[in-house]
């Protein structure tokens, strides 16, 4: 019995354990269950989270990593994609006089000893104006766009209170060219002056970043017209000088000039000398010039039929108590052809005087001349502009260039639409693409647009503009030297020296104008002050620098018709 008992206690003792070890891997199996459930609810909810940004969510991640590797600010190119400004990285020079904390001095060395170490890396700073600058003890910039060895040099200066932040700056590779076309951005990250002011809203838009701003400026271009313009300036010892390039059928700008010029890169240690813009924001009686802007509109409202209809010209033309001039006594009388050819004011206020006010007023209207010039540049002059009804005075003048005065931008809008056929476009310094409808409206009728081609090659065949006359090139333009006002009357010692022109006449693609503020008779200019000596000659270099750039090759075998002219013309000069 007691053998039974053991061995069915055993039994019972056996399955008990069988049973736990079964409950123990069932509960084993159980919680496995529940591992994976919870493992498979998370990935699901992960998927369907991924779903959900994938579907109605833009991706932060990408975008914040575009942006990351996006430029502060968009760069800007010319027409061909060269770049003219940028943003980079960089290290600035920055006063911090709080550095070393406490009521004691800002510096460890005095603001002498620290200025002129200062000097001793950079030695284009002034040591007196930077120790005043140090002993102000007012924090901000000393330098910007410090290069990193120069950092280095600065931290060995053991002067806490410098401190050299990297910072991102706009940075212009071409360094001064077209700089009153760019502007420049400010300390405070916004563009001034130029298209960095006019972009500035484009050039900073995240949307936008990337992508550069195209300008109608061609590189090669504006640097032919900067050097040539310079020399011109330098040869006359003139003050100033303007030039511009324009497109005749899109009012592209291709070339902008004012000199003096500035270098944006260096704003910030040169002040804001020298960003007036001659071309876009100051107005001048430019005199001469206008005279064929007179002529086509008499031609076009039938005023003027018969080009060999001859004008008294021997004796000054009395007006109003005033007397209007000639530079020289050209003989008894002038046609239309000879006026132009020798400049004559006499023969071209009688052609204004028939014209009339009205007419002529209405012609400059249509030329945008009596309001700002058409450009998306922010500095852009208002024109001097004769109020109301023109007396006769007042049209004869004007008709010759004075009493109203406009900007070198009007000017070469208006030659564009003198040679074009006729229409007058706003000018643009955006590129046009190939195919992109340009707005315009019609100024001139075409066979006057034409006309005007035959006169101005003639004035540069054999009139004032001979110097300009580049051999294969078919320029055409006239000569203006105006006297400028001043208190009491007109000054006669200083002068506007100008030249519009276009080129080939034959088939005109652009306008060149070229301005000399108040030119010196020079030894480079056979001691003449006037457009022939000293403007004419800069578009004469200009052209054969630019005209194959652009497509257009010398050729001696082509030309614009004037076969039909010269008979009318006898032999002299003007101005």
């Amino acid at each position: 019995m007691s053998s039974i008992s053991i061995q069915t206690a055993i039994s019972t003792g056996r399955g008990e354990l069988v049973n736990v070890r079964q409950r123990t891997l069932l509960m084993a199996k159980w919680r496995v269950l529940w591992v994976v459930a919870g493992f498979a609810l998370v990935a699901m909810m992960a998927l369907v989270r991924i779903a959900f940004l994938g579907l109605f969510e833009v991706g932060s991640t990408n975008r914040d990593m575009a942006a990351a590797l996006m430029p502060a600010r968009a760069d800007i190119v010319d027409r061909n994609g060269v770049p003219l400004a940028r943003a980079f990285p960089a290290y600035s020079l920055w006063y911090n006089p709080a550095a070393l904390g406490g009521n004691g001095p800002p510096l460890v060395h005095s603001a002498r000893q620290v200025a002129e170490q200062l000097v001793a890396i950079f030695p284009d700073m002034d040591v007196d104006q930077l120790t005043q600058r140090l002993a102000d003890g007012r924090p901000g910039y000393l330098r910007r766009r410090i290069l990193p060895e120069d950092a280095n040099k600065i931290h060995l200066l053991g002067e806490p209170a410098l401190e050299f932040p990297r910072e991102t700056e706009r940075y212009y590779p071409q360094g001064s060219m077209a700089a009153h076309v760019l502007g420049f951005v400010g300390a405070d990250g916004h563009g001034h002056v130029g298209m960095e002011e006019v972009f500035d809203k484009r050039l900073t838009d995240p949307n936008n970043r990337g992508v550069p701003a195209v300008l109608s400026i061609d590189t090669r271009v504006q640097g032919a017209l900067e050097d040539e313009l310079s020399k011109g300036m330098m040869e006359s010892n003139a003050k100033g000088a303007a030039g511009i390039i324009l497109d005749v059928d899109t009012g592209e700008v291709l070339a902008l000039a004012s000199l003096p010029s500035f270098n944006p890169n260096l704003i910030d240690r040169a002040g804001e000398a020298n960003i007036f813009n001659r071309v876009t924001n100051q107005v001048y009686e430019l005199g001469s010039v206008v005279k064929p802007i007179t002529v086509a509109s008499a031609i076009d409202a039938g005023v003027v039929t018969d080009l060999s209809k001859r004008y008294q010209s021997d004796r000054p033309l009395a007006i109003g108590g005033f007397q209007i001039r000639d530079s020289h006594n050209f003989g008894a009388s002038l046609n239309i052809p000879e006026a132009l050819i020798h400049s004559s004011n006499i023969v071209t206020a009688q052609v204004g005087d028939e014209l009339g006010g009205a007419r002529l007023s209405a012609t400059m209207r249509a030329l945008g001349i009596n309001e700002r010039p058409t450009i998306e540049l922010p500095a852009r002059g208002f024109p001097i502009w004769p109020k109301g009804d023109w007396s006769r005075i007042t049209t004869m003048t004007v008709s010759f260039g004075h009493g109203v005065a406009m900007t070198p931008l009007h000017l070469a809008s208006a030659y564009a639409a003198l040679v074009n056929g006729g229409v007058w476009h706003p000018a643009t310094l955006q590129k046009v693409e190939p195919g992109q409808v340009v707005p315009g409206r019609r100024v001139f009728k075409a066979s006057t647009s034409a006309r005007m081609r035959q006169l101005l090659r003639l004035i540069v065949d054999v009139g004032t503009g001979k110097k300009a006359n580049a051999a294969g090139f078919r320029v055409g333009g006239k000569t203006g030297s105006a006297e400028k006002p001043g208190a009491g009357g007109y000054r006669r010692t200083s002068l506007i020296a100008t030249f519009a022109s276009a080129f080939p006449m034959d088939h005109p693609r652009y306008v060149v104008v070229v301005m000399l503020d108040e030119p010196q008779g020079t030894v480079a200019t056979s001691g003449q002050r006037t457009a022939a000596w000293n403007a004419a000659p800069v578009v004469g270099r200009v052209v054969p620098r630019i005209g194959p750039l652009l497509g257009v090759m010398p050729d001696d075998t082509r030309d614009v018709d004037i076969s039909d002219l010269a008979p009318l013309i006898a032999s002299g000069e003007g101005e």
